[in-house]
């Protein structure tokens, strides 16, 4: 069994003991998550849309972190402009516990 849930502006598929790394959700570790926003499911058979509307996505949160670093370098040529940034993004890391629906 498995579920398209759609969260931070992104979609994942996730099944039960999954681990996914997501946009950054408030809460510490242990703290229980439900998605309610999910796209589609499959026990079976796939229900999508209107006929997977009820369905819900629960997990805990493992971690809270930063990824890798990225480094935005932005050059102009001939000008003598150049600006080095670097950023590192926010992720929950989220243990999915039961998929329901």
């Amino acid at each position: 069994m498995y579920a398209i849930i759609e969260t931070g502006g992104k979609q994942y598929k996730v099944s039960e003991g999954d681990v996914i790394d997501i946009e950054k959700l408030e809460g510490e570790a242990g703290t229980e998550v439900t998605f309610e926003k999910v796209i589609a499911l499959s026990d079976g058979k796939m229900r999508a849309g209107e006929d997977a509307k009820g369905a819900s996505v629960k997990g805990s949160i493992v971690a809270q972190g930063k990824g890798k670093k990225i480094i935005v370098y932005r050059f102009k040529a001939k000008s003598g402009y150049h600006k080095k940034k670097g950023h590192r993004q926010l992720f929950t890391r989220v243990k999915i516990d039961s998929i329901s629906g």
